[in-house]
């Protein structure tokens, strides 16, 4: 189907599609937070392992679920792997961006972008303040739908080692900032100062990696084949 749909319409059916990922996702921990007798956003400090039972690996599974949905839906539009890599990008951006925003029109939480959240569970809690994953999405919308575009139009995207190894370098000091943490929330403590250094000089690094690749690609005339 993708082959014969325009970039146009197949980065609104994907927006579109994951924004309703992320509308089904904020009014299920909706659902979920008030039948538990919980506040919506009241996350800290976190359940113990005996009150939380079996609710842990829910949430884990729940988290795993979302990604092979959003990693599925990329395989199915992109071409080449290069293409699926960045149609996946785009909604995962857009579906975590719109679950933020569901989530306050739904219950007016969080009240502020410097709320912290719980981000994933795996392999340990990634806590961080909500305008930081914001960030992150926001980046992968761009990042995507510009590599995306220039795939479709016939020009080639060359990504060299050093792409690759400065994108997840960055991405892995990203992931350090949001889980230094992770011991005192095990502990039932709660989340302190935010590490927003480590965050920024990871951000930079794997986004400069990635404006690299796509500046590259702009230099490239499209394929007459394309």
């Amino acid at each position: 189907m993708a082959g014969h749909l325009s970039f146009r319409t197949t980065a609104v059916i994907v927006i579109v599609y994951a924004g309703a990922m992320a509308y089904l996702e904020a009014a299920v921990v909706v659902y979920l937070q008030l039948a538990l007798g919980l506040r919506v956003g009241a996350i800290f400090p976190l359940l113990s392992a005996s009150e939380a039972g079996n609710l842990v690996a829910i949430e884990a599974g729940r988290e795993a679920a979302t990604l092979v949905m959003i990693a599925t839906v990329g395989l199915l539009i992109g071409r080449t792997r290069l293409e699926r890599l960045a149609w996946s990008a785009v909604i995962f951006g857009v579906w975590d961006i719109g679950y933020y925003a569901w989530l306050h029109v739904f219950s007016g939480w969080p009240p502020t972008l410097d709320t912290p959240d719980i981000l994933f569970l795996l392999p340990v809690p990634w806590v961080g303040p909500i305008w930081s994953p914001v960030a992150v999405s926001a980046a992968l919308v761009g990042v995507g739908l510009d590599a995306a575009s220039a795939m479709r139009s016939g020009r080639r995207l060359e990504v060299a080692r050093w792409h690759w190894a400065a994108g997840i370098g960055g991405g892995l000091l990203v992931v350090l900032s949001y889980t230094l943490d992770a011991g005192r929330l095990i502990d039932g403590g709660l989340p302190g100062p935010f590490l927003w250094p480590i965050f920024a000089v990871g951000m930079l690094v794997a986004l400069g990696a990635a404006l690299d690749a796509l500046w590259s690609a702009r230099r490239v005339a499209p394929s007459s084949t394309a």
